[in-house]
């Protein structure tokens, strides 16, 4: 046996010369080490411990196997003696349980699968999506009938658009080269990237580009295009390229270059998906190389972002039709062995339209052998289409996801829809996705999708739209529908299911023809499913799909302990708690709704007050504000105005005539603006209406107002109470947390500047109210640190009204038009916020209001049934909302806002700005209101 030598990461798998068999899978526990390659890998020293160090401490396996790998080994043959002197049972457990350790949900991509060409210059042994040219039919896709079929995925829920092709076809066939020279394109590489960008600019999808081998430069064009790329490796086994093997004739195959493609897309800092294909003839001990060489790469790179264990399947018409394929228990050794080795974060996937076992063929047959896979250690399913089929393996159909889902609960687990990068990338997007083009980028097109966990948002749902679902648009397909798209994978399928038994009775010389099935096996006549999509629910799960029935211990045990005890939630559990779907959301929801049926009872209150925002000039650049910066639509934004000293006295006259009890002032930084301003702006508002209560400025330009005049914030803000000020709204607090305020806000007040200009305020006796922006760029940690600054001053002066989320409204935000911030949060977060904020806020500040400006009235309402006791003001006028894009905000009048409370089975009641009782004759007033006057902007 000759080993050639080693030549760095990407050489470090030896050539051998053995005699080619194949191993049937129950043959292989019999292989021992003597009988194979000793690979270098298996002797290098990983970037870290391999995790045995969390099996001896955690999950108490006590085996002579276990103890021996504690004393340091790392190599492969240790790692193989781990998993076969373990009981087989033991191994799984200890695999889901590491898996439980980080993965609390499991995962599927929806996507479309687009075979841009199947024409290959590889032939390997198992392989039926490898077509060789043939007259009369195209060898690539056109770029229309992707788009065509993104489209139509698109309409169905889908966030991916899969490319997968064939390796370099143009490197052997000249027909591949010619008709890339008629298209335009130098290469199959080159026109992948065209059709992914397409894809991208016109659908939306997230392409994810499976192109072969390829070097720096070439996965470097293609990051600018997708956000993901993948290379199976397949297998470590060089011998399998011999004579016989499975991979003989293909080049691309050579597990050197296929590590060389893994490592340079690590240096590009690409997400990327690689994996192993087992049952074609490789060793036990040869998988775990394979494994330990990509933990190598992914040691040093971090960028594997999942991991697919994938069996053999045996194809008619191909060299491997007679090979055994691997047994369900083989592919959950494998599995478990991976998730042990990679540890709890990685995403390891297996696909369930591929799964072996015993009774595949019945539903409850197909059920177990699911279970089996997630018992082992998977967190993902990979991708699932409703709409394309499985090109690779066409005999093979995707699951339902309502199968699925059904499955997946059944293990405890709900099934959740990802995007085309996990949420870890997603979480960090602009570090792995290009993003030179602003909203046009990959890693715009991401957060469009997303939600705060970096899962699919799945829906059209918006804080600031008119009405409860106002949808965008979607473009249908030119010359495709809905329904005879469903279940069909390329318009060639159309004929087909108009008739056609197989691709010889379609006619070759049209372009519909592109990509028709192999002619040597026909896809079996499947009894037809109904057609799926992916549509989320507000509480997390996909519509129409099971999750588990009971909400999980932990949280249960978490609610109960803040019900029953008064326990001050933790920044983990409060990140807990937002995470909440399914079962678990309507447990969080149902005791927020207890808890404040204890703390205020069945009384909704509200506020007739009037917005006066008296200019939108401004001189600092929050990336979330369309009021003062941005664009300028005149319809949103409107022209830059700052009102006149007479104006805020008339507007402020006319809210008390109206009934209002409270104005409330703010507006931007004016550059010509001193504290002097302020104090001028409230002597404005007293002389229209001397007893309003006057609800003015925000911390910003409290301190701001202070030191144009040399005052200290205290003194300032004696200053203001003694001239009129009643409290300050909490204002400009926008997020808590330094990392999300220097994206969202870098030149403004960091966190403690604000919490010590409000905690100054309620040292001068004057109270303010609190808030959260959320849903742009923040992560729910951020929530929770938010939630919790508030809660700490509040222990410390008492001086909190209330607390007001307001969910970001992302339509004219300046971070939202560069493509650095997400839709706005969704229904789910934006119910969870109210909620969880009465669980963790309750007996420091008892009143949460929803704000219906940004809700809607009708959502609005509903949160009085999640926590909430409040309803904000009548508004009369309001500005800020309105420029981002919201569709309400103009007034909400006592009588409809009673009218809705009413209807929700609750008890109206007008409060003024510190939730006393207005003063007489007030409320009367406020039902008779007359009809706004004209304002009068400069």
């Amino acid at each position: 046996m000759e080993v050639l030598p080693v030549s760095g990461r990407s050489a470090a798998l030896c050539k051998v010369h053995v005699k080619p068999c194949w191993i049937s899978p129950c043959q292989l526990p019999q292989f021992t080490a003597s009988r194979v390659t000793q690979c270098p890998v298996q002797t290098q020293q990983l970037s870290r411990p391999l995790c045995f160090q969390e099996l001896s401490s955690t999950r108490r396996l006590g085996s002579t196997a276990l103890s021996r790998a504690v004393s340091g080994k790392s190599s492969a043959e240790a790692w193989l003696e781990l998993g076969e002197e373990l009981p087989f049972q033991e191994l799984l457990a200890c695999a889901a349980r590491t898996r439980d350790e980080v993965h609390k949900y499991i995962t599927f991509s929806p996507k479309v699968f687009l075979p841009l060409t199947r024409v290959c210059r590889d032939a390997c042994g198992y392989c039926t999506f490898a077509l060789a040219p043939q007259a009369g039919r195209r060898i690539y896709m056109t770029i229309e009938e992707v788009v065509d079929i993104a489209k139509a995925g698109a309409l169905q829920g889908c966030t991916e658009a899969l490319f997968t092709l064939g390796d370099k076809p143009e490197l052997l066939y000249k027909e591949a080269a010619e008709e890339l020279q008629q298209l335009g394109y130098p290469s199959t590489l080159a026109y992948v990237a065209a059709a992914a960008k397409a894809v991208l600019l016109e659908t939306g999808l997230l392409p994810h580009v499976n192109a072969g081998v390829m070097d720096r430069e070439d996965i470097s064009m293609l990051q600018q295009v997708s956000v993901g790329q993948g290379l199976m490796l397949e297998s470590a086994s060089a011998r399998l390229l011999q004579p016989g093997g499975p991979h003989h004739n293909c080049p691309d195959k050579e597990p050197a270059a296929r590590l060389a493609t893994i490592e340079a897309a690590g240096q590009a800092h690409v997400p990327y998906t690689s994996g192993l294909l087992i049952g074609i003839g490789e060793t036990r001990l040869e998988r775990i190389q394979a494994l330990l060489a990509l933990h190598s790469l992914h040691s040093q790179y971090g960028h594997i972002q999942e991991l697919i264990i994938q069996n053999f399947a045996a194809k008619k018409g191909t060299a491997m039709e007679n090979h055994p394929e691997p047994q369900l228990s083989e592919l959950q050794w494998t599995i478990a062995m991976a998730r042990l080795i990679f540890g709890p974060n990685m995403n390891i996937q297996a696909p369930p339209n591929l799964t072996p076992g015993p009774g595949v063929s019945s539903a409850q047959g197909l059920e177990d052998s699911w279970r089996a896979l997630l018992d082992a250690g998977i967190n993902d399913w990979g991708g699932a289409s409703p709409l394309t089929r499985d090109y690779v393996n066409p005999e093979k159909p995707w699951p339902h996801v309502e199968l699925l889902a059904a499955a997946t609960a059944a293990a405890g687990k709900a099934l959740l829809p990802r995007l085309t990068v996990y949420p870890e990338v997603v979480r960090n997007i602009h570090e792995w996705a290009d993003s030179a083009k602003g909203r046009l980028s990959p890693a715009a097109a991401v957060l469009r999708l997303a939600d705060s966990h970096g899962l699919v948002r799945g829906s059209s749902w918006c804080p600031g739209l008119v009405g409860d679902n106002a949808p965008v648009t979607p473009v249908q397909p030119s010359g495709l529908s809905l329904d005879s798209l469903a279940g069909i994978s390329t318009p060639g399928d159309l004929a087909r299911q108009a008739g056609a038994e197989d691709d010889s009775a379609l006619p070759q010389n049209q372009p519909n023809a592109a990509l028709p099935g192999i002619r040597s096996m026909p896809a079996p006549r499947l009894k037809r499913q109904r057609a799926w999509s992916v549509s989320m629910g507000e509480d997390g799960l996909l519509e129409g799909c099971p999750g588990p029935s009971e909400a999980s211990g932990d949280v249960q045990r978490l609610v109960t302990s803040v019900l029953e005890q008064g326990h001050a939630l933790t920044e983990d559990e409060v990140v807990q708690l937002f995470e909440a779907r399914g079962a678990d959301f309507h447990y969080v929801c149902q005791a927020a709704d207890l808890l404040r049926q204890r703390t205020c009872g069945d009384k909704v209150t509200y506020t007739v007050n009037r917005n006066i925002n008296y200019t939108n000039r401004c001189i600092y650049a929050c990336q979330f504000c369309a009021f003062s910066k941005g664009k300028t639509a005149e319809e949103l934004r409107g022209p830059t105005y700052l009102l006149s000293m007479a104006e805020i006295s008339r507007r402020t006259a006319e809210a008390w005539d109206r009934g209002a009890t409270e104005v409330c002032m703010q507006g931007g930084i004016h550059p010509d603006f001193t504290g002097d301003t302020y104090l001028r702006i409230l002597e404005a508002a007293k002389a229209g209406a001397p007893d309003m209560h006057v609800h003015a400025f925000s911390p910003l330009e409290v301190s701001q107002g202070a030191a144009t005049i040399g005052h200290s914030v205290p003194s300032y803000l004696a200053s203001l109470r003694d001239a009129g000020l009643g409290s300050l709204p909490g204002t400009a607090a926008e997020i808590l947390d330094d990392a999300v305020r220097q994206e969202l806000c870098p030149d403004k007040l960091r966190t403690q500047q604000w919490l010590d200009v409000v905690e100054a305020a309620h040292g001068v006796g004057l109270r303010t109210s609190s808030t959260i922006m959320f849903g742009h760029c923040d992560p729910t940690r951020s929530w929770s640190r938010h939630i919790l600054a508030l809660r700490d001053l509040q222990a410390r002066t008492h001086g909190i009204t209330e607390f007001v989320p307001l969910p970001f409204v992302h339509m004219e935000a300046p971070i939202y038009l560069k493509g650095r911030a997400r839709r706005g949060p969704t229904l789910r977060e934006c119910i969870l916020m109210h909620a969880v904020a009465r669980l963790a806020l309750t007996g420091y500040i008892d009143n949460i209001q929803a704000s219906w400006i940004k809700m809607g009235p009708e959502r609005a309402i509903q949160l009085m049934n999640v926590g909430c006791n409040d309803m904000g003001g009548s508004i009369m006028n309001e500005t800020i909302s309105k420029a981002a894009g919201a569709s309400h905000g103009q007034e909400l009048p006592p009588e409809r806002m009673e009218a809705l409370i009413k209807a929700a089975g609750r008890r109206p009641q007008q409060r003024t700005c510190t939730y006393e009782h207005p003063p007489s004759g007030q409320r009367e007033k406020s039902f008779m209101a007359a009809p706004l006057a004209p304002l009068v902007m400069n």
